[in-house]
């Protein structure tokens, strides 16, 4: 579970119950509003806050009926093998039942809450149940190289195989002990349970492969070192090694190689986390070095990058299994831990997520935006658009700045991700429209003595999450406006030239465009939206339908409708998008009230006999 559970709360009865799970899980606990008194966040629905946990791959554990969470999460199952965890909890703490997730951290969850709690965990798992132990879950430090086959070994013990363990690791395998130890269910056929750091031929779906995870991969190369070169170095060091890319860790390398190519592409191809080092850290390898070299300390800092990575990956007591190869732009080694690697060394490379979160209201956030931001460390962003989050962003480190302050929360949030956090840049709508995302590219792409960032900062993973747009929303509530070709023009003039809008004002109207208006008026700017108004009716009807859309998403939710000649400045503010319909834009009486759409040449196709 790479996010840590949310324990919600939803009576008083199970409040003191919620409280231990969550100090045993170190977890945040959210309880329902109005019946709970204390917890780190509320919330008012408790079906449509499991249901957005769920939806953003949170683990939940409820200490309610099992029924409500059933009911939250159901219209969302799709996938048993990437659902999060859902365990419910007696108001008691006597019972505590996986749902879902079983063979993704379920059970586990439920013992270790069961255990805190001195209660039972109601594991239906058939594997956990008749064997004592799940196959295709095997404990941090052990992989199972050919999961597809779990099920069938599984089921075969269950009606009455026997299971053989076997391979050069199998003594560490203790977990696989309740199947040496229990009675055979039968006089069946045997099964293969191999475990070893070796490459190991599966032949049927009767052997199951695991292998310890014991061994770290040193890594180093040189700038723009093409990704091929240094994967076949790899690759040919496993292969003359005689050890499975399945028993590899992770991959560790100097700091300074976090943004390269190369390493990057070979986690990924590996399915292995990157783990970083500071030249310090790696120094501090020197007396186990067997190859250390006065060249690479003249140009990095430190006597050796693959070797010296490889074995601080593995810890104080690993020794080396394959030292230093090289290539002509790459090198890497091989360390080996004594025992199965079950705490990560160095540090995650930075992550900076652009996240977009709509107007605020939980149902247009995405489901990706939630999660980014649960798995972020810190918040970073205007502090009203933080509090939006409501429980999600509860115990949380928040870093809140004020509007005009833009550049200086991009900066941070870059700053912080540096130093190898996972931060969430927090921007309402869409953070790519008139927003964050620009901001943060530019400030990457200055140079450092243009007021760019620092290197380490330019070294970071940025990933934008996109949103609902102030303009979508508005399209949404008032029909379908934007129905043919339409534009986005910002009337401030803070950042764009006067002159330069008023062009594109008037482009935009002789082609006759669909117009959404950002930033329309402010206490200062009072005459652009006016000027803009009088270019428009130069070009398209007095008539010309218009929206007012205020707080879209919020209880204070606004709708207005105007006609282009009628259109006043005194009503529009900061917090109101204008959408300004084109010559063929209509709006029309239709139901439940006006509806604003703008045609998109359907009738003129049917007209000429084009159906398809």
């Amino acid at each position: 579970m790479a996010v840590k559970p949310v324990v919600m709360a939803l009576s008083r009865a199970g409040e003191e119950v919620a409280h231990r799970v969550a100090g045993a899980l170190g977890a945040q606990l959210h309880g329902r509003a109005g019946r709970v008194e204390r917890a780190d966040a509320f919330f008012p629905d408790a079906l449509e806050h499991a249901r957005s946990l769920f939806a953003a791959g949170v683990p939940i554990v409820g200490v309610c009926a099992s029924g409500i969470l059933i009911r939250a999460v159901a219209p969302l199952l799709a996938d048993k093998r990437t659902e999060p965890p859902v365990v419910s909890v007696s108001d008691d703490g006597a019972v505590v039942v996986p749902l879902l997730g079983g063979h993704r951290g379920a059970n586990r969850l439920a013992r270790r809450i069961a255990e805190a709690l001195d209660g039972a965990a109601a594991v239906t798992t058939a594997g956990d149940v008749a064997l004592g132990v799940s196959l295709d879950e095997p404990p941090e430090g052990w992989v199972l190289a050919n999961p597809q086959d779990a099920r069938g070994v599984m089921m075969a013990l269950l009606s009455g195989a026997r299971a053989h363990v076997d391979g050069e690791e199998a003594a560490r395998a203790d977990w696989l002990a309740p199947l040496d130890t229990a009675e055979p269910l039968g006089k069946g056929p045997v099964v293969d349970l191999i475990c070893t750091t070796e490459p190991w031929p599966v032949e049927g779906p009767d052997t199951l492969l695991f292998h310890p995870q014991r061994m770290t991969l040193g890594v180093g190369c040189a700038r723009g070192c093409p990704p091929e070169e240094l994967e076949a170095l790899v690759r040919q060091a496993l292969e003359d090694a005689e050890l499975a890319p399945g028993a590899l860790k992770a991959v560790f390398t100097l700091d300074l190689k976090a943004d390269e190519p190369a390493v990057l592409q070979l986690a990924a191809r590996l399915g292995l986390p990157l783990r970083l080092f500071t030249v310090e850290e790696l120094e501090r390898e020197t007396g186990r070095l067997e190859n250390p070299s006065d060249v690479v300390f003249a140009e990095v800092g430190c006597h050796g990058v693959a070797e010296a990575a490889a074995l601080a990956g593995g810890g104080p007591e690993a020794f080396l299994g394959t030292p230093k190869m090289k290539s002509k732009n790459a090198t890497c080694a091989l360390a080996f831990a004594p025992a199965p690697i079950n705490e990560l060394h160095g540090r995650a490379r930075g992550r900076l997520s652009i996240v977009g979160i709509g107007p605020g209201q939980a149902a247009w956030r995405t489901p990706e935006a939630s999660r980014l931001i649960m798995e972020a460390e810190e918040l970073v962003g205007y502090g009203l658009y933080i509090d939006l989050l409501g429980p999600l962003a509860a115990g949380k480190p928040r870093k809140d700045f004020p509007l005009g302050g833009e550049e200086a929360r991009c900066r941070y949030a870059l700053e912080q991700a540096a130093k190898g956090r996972n931060v969430a840049l927090i921007c309402s709508g869409d953070a790519g429209i008139y927003a964050m995302g620009t901001l943060v590219f530019e400030l990457l792409d200055r140079a450092p003595d243009a007021g760019g960032v620092s290197d380490a900062a330019r070294r970071v993973e940025v990933i934008g999450a996109p949103g609902v747009s102030a303009l979508q929303a508005a399209a949404a509530r008032a029909g379908a406006p934007l129905g043919h070709d339409f534009c986005a023009i910002s009337l401030s003039d803070l950042l764009t030239p006067r002159e330069d809008i008023l062009k594109r004002l008037r482009a935009a109207a002789e082609g006759d465009f669909v117009i959404a208006f950002y930033n329309p008026v402010s206490k200062r700017r009072r005459t652009l939206l006016a000027e803009a108004r009088d270019i428009l009716l130069a070009h398209r009807p007095a008539d010309t339908p218009v929206l007012l859309a205020a707080s879209l998403g919020r209880p204070e939710e606004e709708l207005r409708y105007r006609h282009l000649a009628d259109l006043q400045v005194d009503e529009v503010d900061m917090l109101t998008v204008v959408i300004v319909g084109s010559s063929q834009s209509r709006l029309a009486a239709l139901g439940e009230g006006p509806r604003m759409y703008t045609p998109r040449g359907y009738a003129r196709k049917m007209e000429g006999g084009e159906n398809g």
